[in-house]
C-alpha cells in the first residue's frame, strides 16, 4: 500500500533521514519506533505532504505522491493525527469531526445561505456519521460538548475520529496513547483492532513499547535518521541494535530491559 524508497531529508547542513526505506501492506497494524530525535514524526510529515523529501520516492497504492500538496494525499487515502494535539477547542466534538467530513463543497454559496430539502437532508445524515465517528472512539456521548473541556487521552480519541472522517485507506497515528492512563491505553488498544478489522491499514509511531508489542505485526526501528531494524515485536525484543539504542552499550550488555518488552 505504502512504499518509501531511499528516502533522505537534510535541513540545511543536519541529516535529519538518510537512505529510509519501508513498505506498509494492505491491511494490518504497524509500528514505527525509536528514541526522541530519530526522525519518526518526520517521515510521518513526508508521507502526508507537509515536508519535501530531499532525495527518494513516496508511493501510496502505486501513485507518487512527491510534490502533492497535503490535502491531495489526503484524498488519496491517508489520514493522520499529530504527536502535539489539534483539535478546535471551541468547537463541539460533533463540529470537529464535521469539518473534516466536508461534503457541503459540492453546494454552491447560495444553496448554504437558503438550504434546500437536499441540503438539509445532507447534513442530517453527516451529524449521524460525526456522531458514528466519534462511537467508534468511546466519546458519542459527548458529542456535544466543547472540545476544550475533554481530558488530554480524550482529546486525541477526537483527533482519531476526526482523521477517520476522511475515510483514509492508511491511518497514521503519531503517539495516540501519550498522556493515558493504563485502562485508557486498554481501551485505545481494543478500538484500533476494531479499525483494523475494518480493512485499514495502520502506522503508529509511540514510545510505550507495551502497547507497540502488543499491537503491532511488524515494527521498523529508526535511530539518528537511519533505519536500524524491522521485523517481528519478538525479533525486535531481541534485537541488541534496539535495545541499545534505547538503553546504551552499558546497559544493553548488563541485560537491562526496555520498559514494556517483558
Amino acid at each position: 500500500m505504502l512504499h518509501l524508497s531511499s528516502i533522505a531529508k537534510n535541513f540545511g547542513g543536519l541529516l535529519v533521514l538518510q537512505n529510509i526505506s519501508l513498505t506498509v501492506p494492505e491491511r494490518g497494524i504497524f509500528g514505527l519506533i525509536g528514541p526522541n530525535g530519530a526522525g519518526k514524526t518526520t517521515v510521518f510529515n513526508l508521507i502526508t505532504g507537509l515536508l519535501a523529501p530531499t532525495s527518494g520516492t513516496v508511493e501510496f497504492r502505486g501513485q507518487p505522491l512527491n510534490g502533492l500538496a497535503p490535502h491531495r494525499i489526503t484524498r488519496c487515502g491517508i489520514a493522520r493525527t499529530f504527536q502535539n494535539i489539534r483539535v478546535f477547542k471551541e468547537m463541539t466534538l460533533a463540529e470537529n469531526v464535521l469539518v473534516a467530513i466536508g461534503r457541503q463543497d459540492r453546494y454552491g454559496a447560495m444553496g448554504v445561505l437558503w438550504p434546500s430539502a437536499r441540503l438539509r437532508a445532507a447534513q442530517q445524515l453527516e451529524r449521524a456519521e460525526a456522531k458514528e465517528l466519534l462511537a467508534k472512539v468511546g466519546l458519542a456521548d459527548k458529542a456535544a460538548i466543547l472540545a476544550g473541556t475533554l481530558s488530554y487521552g480524550e482529546q486525541r480519541r477526537l483527533e482519531i475520529a476526526r482523521a477517520l472522517a476522511t475515510t483514509p485507506k492508511l491511518l497514521l497515528l503519531d503517539e495516540p496513547a501519550a498522556g493515558m492512563n493504563g485502562a485508557e491505553k486498554q481501551q485505545l488498544m481494543e478500538e484500533i483492532v476494531k479499525l483494523e478489522g475494518s480493512g485499514l491499514s495502520i502506522l503508529i509511531i509511540e514510545h510505550d513499547m507495551r502497547f507497540v508489542m502488543g499491537l503491532c505485526r511488524q515494527i521498523t526501528v529508526l535511530n539518528f535518521g537511519r533505519l536500524i531494524a524491522q521485523g517481528t515485536p519478538e525479533e525486535i525484543r531481541a534485537n541488541p541494535a534496539v535495545v541499545e539504542a534505547y538503553l546504551g552499550e552499558e546497559s544493553a550488555e548488563d541485560g537491562a530491559r526496555v520498559q514494556g518488552w517483558s
